[in-house]
């Protein structure tokens, strides 16, 4: 579950640059905002990613709707954006954050 969490993390990165109109406006991505998809990058990144996720990071993680981003895990576009799934799925455990118990 922990690995469908962390895909689940680096989906929701990559669909930020999809929907970056809404959250430009205001909305956010499962109850993050561009500010913490953002700050989450570098550690789920395929090109120097760095080992630990900020305090930015895991802020904006413990206030997101995990269930919500579950639904994000299977999408192809993680590759294609940078987003490396493997790391993404360690990104709650790095913070200390409990997965959901149910990530369909």
């Amino acid at each position: 579950m922990a690995a469908a969490v962390m895909v689940m993390v680096m989906v929701m990165v990559a669909l930020t640059v999809c929907i970056n109109v809404d959250v430009a406006a205001g909305q956010g991505l499962c109850k993050m905002t561009q500010e913490g998809l953002t700050a989450c990058k570098p550690s789920i990144s395929t090109v120097k990613a760095e080992a630990n996720p900020s305090e930015a990071c895991c802020s904006a993680l413990k206030q997101a709707n995990l269930t919500c981003l579950c639904s994000f895990r299977n999408s192809n576009l993680l590759p294609y954006l940078g987003i490396n799934p493997d790391l993404a799925m360690q990104l709650p455990a790095k913070c200390s954050i409990a997965p959901p118990q149910t990530c369909n």
